[in-house]
């Protein structure tokens, strides 16, 4: 089974389940994920920062991992 990112995970945390996600995560506009206060706030928070969709994102960065675990 694939893993799962939720909008409660840490953004390091989602780093470290796949790189592939950072992409995704930079056409999105987050472009801090280098950024050290980046890597202890929760997806849900940097997506309330940069006013995205937290719900629409998460659903991206799964779809993705589901088509690498296959």
């Amino acid at each position: 089974m694939a893993a799962q990112i939720t909008k409660d995970m840490i953004i390091g945390q989602i780093l470290q389940v796949d790189k592939g996600v950072i992409p995704i995560l930079m056409n999105s506009g987050m472009h801090c994920l280098g950024c050290p206060s980046s890597q202890m706030e929760t997806l849900g928070e940097a997506c309330m920062v940069h006013g995205i969709d937290a719900d629409e994102l998460v659903g991206k960065l799964n779809d993705y991992l589901a088509t690498v675990s296959e």
